[in-house]
């Protein structure tokens, strides 16, 4: 990450205005968010602190930025009495505690109660719902039914049969669970169990310049658009998603998707109208569709997709999301990038997220 230039040297990494002015914005609103990210020093006052630190607002001309603290205590400035940049921010602090919430739950046979965890957090029970959903991007209780559904997922694959496969995952309610299984697992029960059996999927991988690029669709819409640099990988990886699907050949009205998709990819513009068929929690549908508003050309950053599904603070589960898109440019995750503008995340490669980008800005 590229930091504003002072001496004396190795202090600081090379400048660039845009991420100075970034940095110097996040001060000015004390954005902690920004916390961990970088600390900034004063020259007149002699000491650094955290982004969101609360005194007295500096000088621009007097501020320079540091990735670390270490870095700002070499060129000879102290930590702020205040704000104390070296210890954990809140957000820091807060995500221990939902980590530690997130892990009681995993090891748990029946969910804790919002109460038990906010108990051991230190906090009432509402408090730590918002915080919990703030940092995990989702409420406890939606975080142990996707649980749930992971292993029901992996139960499936060996238990004797459905029903004891969610009981064993912790299911109290076989109605609901077959209420909610087409959304958790994308099909029934008894087709994920069977591979994908019933299920009827058309596909084919084609070279483009990116390297080869597989189509796949079910009769309600495509569910896969990937890169690989080898078309035996693809073919491989969505048998190994579906081993007992039936897959049909491409009929004219698929190859005309595939042909869409090509193109697209070589000159992206406006929006790749394609029906979809993705399975995912509620938040990561509420991520992608966030990330299918960006225009081409234009980017965001995570924090400022999480901003705009009203959880500001939930920046890293909209990384998370990204990485679970399994459709390439339809769902846009290349068009979301670090706070500094900087490129990461991308299931298919930074060099093919970068080429997409340049394409879409030369349009």
């Amino acid at each position: 990450m590229d930091t504003e230039s002072a001496s004396p040297p190795n202090a600081a990494l090379p400048d660039t205005a845009q991420l100075a002015e970034q940095r110097w914005q996040a001060v000015v609103r004390r954005d902690v968010l920004a916390d961990g990210e970088f600390v900034y020093a004063v020259r007149t006052t002699g000491v650094y602190c955290r982004p969101s630190c609360p005194s007295r607002a500096a000088k621009r001309e007097n501020v320079t930025f540091y990735e670390t603290g270490d870095l700002a205590a070499a060129a000879g400035y102290r930590p702020c009495k205040r704000c104390q940049p070296d210890a954990p921010s809140q957000q820091q602090t807060r995500s221990v505690l939902v980590r530690q919430a997130c892990q009681a739950i995993e090891l748990s046979a029946s969910a804790p109660s919002l109460a038990q965890l906010a108990q051991h957090a230190g906090m009432s029970p509402y408090h730590f719902q918002r915080v919990f959903k703030a940092v995990a991007g989702l409420s406890p209780k939606a975080y142990h039914k996707a649980l749930q559904a992971r292993r029901v997922a992996a139960s499936l694959q060996s238990a004797p049969s459905v029903t004891e496969a969610l009981y064993d995952a912790g299911f109290n309610s076989a109605g609901r669970f077959y209420e909610a299984a087409p959304a958790l697992l994308g099909m029934s029960p008894g087709s994920y169990r069977k591979g994908g059996a019933g299920e009827h999927i058309r596909h084919a991988v084609v070279p483009c310049s990116l390297g080869w690029v597989i189509v796949a669709a079910t009769r309600k819409g495509v569910c896969a658009i990937e890169f690989d640099e080898s078309a035996e990988a693809l073919e491989d990886r969505i048998r190994a998603r579906f081993p007992q699907a039936q897959f049909e050949p491409a009929d004219a009205g698929f190859q005309r998707w595939i042909a869409r998709v090509l193109d697209y990819i070589e000159q992206p513009r406006g929006v790749l109208d394609l029906p979809l068929d993705v399975q995912g929690t509620v938040f990561q549908r509420r991520v992608w569709q966030a990330l299918q508003a960006i225009p081409a050309g234009e980017t965001s950053t995570y924090s400022e997709i999480a901003a705009r599904i009203g959880q500001p603070r939930a920046f890293r589960a909209v990384a998370h999301a990204c990485a679970e898109n399994a459709v390439a440019v339809a769902i846009p995750c290349h068009r979301a990038v670090r706070a500094d503008g900087s490129l990461a995340g991308y299931r298919w490669g930074l060099a093919r997220k970068a080429e997409l980008l340049k394409r879409e800005r030369k349009k």
